[in-house]
């Protein structure tokens, strides 16, 4: 008996095709890619339930969350579940799901870098390769999971890298988790960072402020003066600042409002090593939470869903490692 896998549409260039007149605007379906796989019928039975139909830029944190409970409403009645999205935010649509959903069923990720009519369409690969990814036993909590390219990485870790590659996804100083071959799919190291936040709502006002030289407290300053309820600054190398943005960052800390700093480089963890003014331990010193290895847009969903749940600085910061 075959097994069961719902696969939920978001939109993305996986549904698009490229027109003279307009470009690349959507016009093609998931369900008419699954007809023109024979042989996905033979690995299990597919239903297609469509969640939104937008490009990912259009997607939101909210809607993400919104779709997070959407996959633990309907994933009950199958053995896993596939979600077809748009390349450009698919890493912060998959990382939020990582973190929120309560089902420990293979949930994976999948899109397209080529539109249904581009010379070497990648889509109907990549949606067969989330299929083999969900039926393999191994798949099964090892969190949520992102497919390209016949390879898997988790959420946590991957990012795209390249506008236009259809090798864009990759877990920068990690690696895959593992390939999809013909036969079989093949595991070569665990996903040994797993964190779950069950929360009933989250918080949208997060801003993320990338520092840059010469930077003063404008942007901190704005985000404050504007209702924002956290922060993440992607600050330079190991995490640190220009000492003039100090005075706005003791500002938010008063406020209440948590200060997450991660690094604006490709790789690495961010550290309280350097102990001058705004160094990476006269901030923590004053507050500032250090982010680890996670990446600005990341930090951001994560805190989102942090503040969701709980209410004081300390309570967050145990969150930090």
């Amino acid at each position: 008996m075959n097994k069961r896998i719902l696969i939920i549409t978001t939109g993305g260039t996986i549904a698009m095709r490229e027109t003279q007149q307009s470009g690349v605007v959507f016009g093609e379906s998931v369900s008419h890619i699954i007809d023109n796989l024979p042989e996905v019928h033979k690995l299990a039975d597919i239903d297609i339930k469509q969640f939104c139909n937008i490009p990912s830029p259009y997607m939101t944190p909210q809607k993400m969350f919104e779709l997070s409970q959407f996959v633990d409403e309907q994933i009950q009645e199958y053995d896993g579940c596939i979600i077809t999205h748009g390349t450009d935010t698919l890493e912060e649509t998959a990382y939020m799901l990582d973190l929120t959903l309560r089902t420990r069923k293979t949930v994976v990720f999948t899109a397209a870098m080529r539109s249904s009519t581009d010379l070497g369409v990648d889509g109907p690969r990549n949606i067969l390769g989330a299929i083999r990814t969900v039926l393999s036993e191994q798949s099964i909590d090892k969190g949520v999971l992102v497919v390209m390219n016949d390879e898997i990485n988790n959420a946590r870790d991957v990012t795209k890298t390249n506008t236009s590659n259809v090798e864009t996804f990759i877990s920068p100083g990690y690696g895959y988790l593992g390939i999809v071959d013909i036969d079989k799919v093949i595991y070569v190291r665990n996903n040994l960072i797993k964190e779950k936040i069950w929360t009933d709502k989250i918080e949208p006002k997060v801003d993320l402020i990338k520092a840059v030289a010469g930077m003063d407290d404008r942007y901190l300053n704005n985000s404050l003066d504007s209702g924002v309820k956290g922060i993440v600054i992607e600050a330079f190398g190991r995490g640190n600042l220009p000492c003039v943005m100090l005075h706005s960052i003791k500002r938010a800390i008063s406020m209440n409002i948590p200060i997450i700093m991660v690094s604006r480089a490709y790789q690495g963890r961010v550290l309280d090593i350097y102990g001058y003014e705004g160094g990476g331990r006269s901030l923590k010193n004053i507050g500032v939470i250090l982010g680890s290895d996670l990446r600005g847009p990341k930090a951001r969903i994560k805190l989102m869903v942090l503040l969701g749940k709980y209410k004081s600085i300390d309570e967050i910061r145990e969150f930090w490692a």
